[in-house]
């Protein structure tokens, strides 16, 4: 069996009917919160692009692309996307967006080598955004504003969930507490870095853990990322190095962190180089989408997804993913699931 959290005495605070409709209204709501406060429009995205051209997302460099060929094109082959960082920094290329501006979309895809679990589906469905910016926000305490920026939607959307159904009751921090990767090392030296996320997540309810990618004082990074979309080496104000991170809230019905978004201002020219060195990818500076880059034909920008399923599931306070989406799970999953209580769709 995949990993399973099986909440002790867990009974859905609403009917298949309610999540359905409370689906509806998280996602109507939310985007439409973060595009104003992002000052985003929305564009339409595709599900997957030509294989080979380093428009894909690799996400931690080691995940598997669902491919396929197409006929017309003489059997050359299609990804499924797996994110669309890249394809929105072209995007925002294409369009001519200015600085403080930016684009969001529904961002569908298939994860095949995903763990399956309360979290984690084959099915991935998030609001990827992408904003063009300056050089001058290429810097943390920018990074911080965009991070408040999305919490703010997330809380005005539990506020309207909790008032829409009072049978739920809001758990939400009121700020996002911020730390480093190598801060949350040193203060839980002993644990792993998904201990300590549940450490710092219970003690502050809503974090962002900045440094995602780069290794740490012990020599290992606190998760691993690819090395051509978020900036994971460029020291910042605090004298530590990344402008990225994830942000994580603490979910009381699993009794463990839950990651929400992973977003980050992206490599420049300077930082793109540095991260292909260091995973001895220099090879990918012939790709299309690097080439591009490397050209100064693409704006700098910050970016990010934000999972819906996980955020409908957060805030209509279930325990599994599949309580929200329609997905395949393994047999035992789905039995030991039906026992608890939990209807997985």
């Amino acid at each position: 069996m995949s990993y399973l959290i099986i909440p002790q005495s867990y009974k859905p605070l609403m009917t298949v009917q309610q999540t359905e409709q409370g689906i509806k209204l998280i996602k109507e709501f939310f985007q439409q919160n973060l595009s104003t406060g992002l000052q985003l429009r929305r564009v339409t995205a595709p599900l997957f692009v030509l294989k080979g051209m380093g428009i894909n997302d690799d996400l931690n460099g080691v995940e598997r692309a669902v491919t396929f060929p197409i006929k017309d094109l003489g059997d050359a082959k299609a990804e499924v996307v797996h994110s669309l960082a890249k394809w929105k920094r072209l995007t925002l290329a294409e369009y001519g967006v200015k600085p403080g501006y930016g684009i969001y979309t529904d961002m569908n895809a298939i994860r095949a080598d995903e763990s399956l679990g309360n979290l984690h589906s084959l099915y991935v469905d998030q609001w990827d955004w992408e904003r063009t910016i300056t050089p001058g926000d290429r810097n943390l305490t920018f990074l911080k504003r965009i991070v408040r920026k999305i919490y703010s939607a997330m809380l005005r959307t539990e506020y309207l969930i909790n008032e829409t159904y009072p049978q739920l009751e809001p758990f939400l921090a009121r700020e996002v507490f911020f730390i480093h990767s190598e801060e949350l090392r040193r203060l839980y030296p002993d644990k792993t870095p998904k201990e300590r996320e549940d450490a710092v997540c219970r003690e502050h309810g809503a974090v962002f853990i900045m440094g995602i990618g780069g290794k740490l004082g012990d020599g290992e990074p606190h998760d691993l990322r690819a090395p051509d979309y978020d900036d994971w080496t460029t020291p910042n104000e605090d004298g530590f190095i990344g402008l990225n991170g994830d942000l994580l809230v603490w979910n009381p019905i699993l009794q463990r962190a839950m990651e929400l978004s992973s977003m980050g201002i992206r490599v420049d020219r300077e930082s793109l180089l540095r991260q292909l060195d260091l995973c001895g990818q220099q090879e990918r500076k012939e790709l299309y989408f690097h080439k591009k880059l490397l050209a100064g034909e693409l704006p700098l920008s910050i970016g990010g997804g934000i999972g819906q399923s996980r955020l409908c599931m957060l805030f209509l306070q279930k325990a599994h993913i599949g309580e929200i989406q329609a997905s395949i799970w393994p047999d035992d999953m789905r039995a030991a699931c039906t026992k608890a209580g939990i209807q997985l769709i």
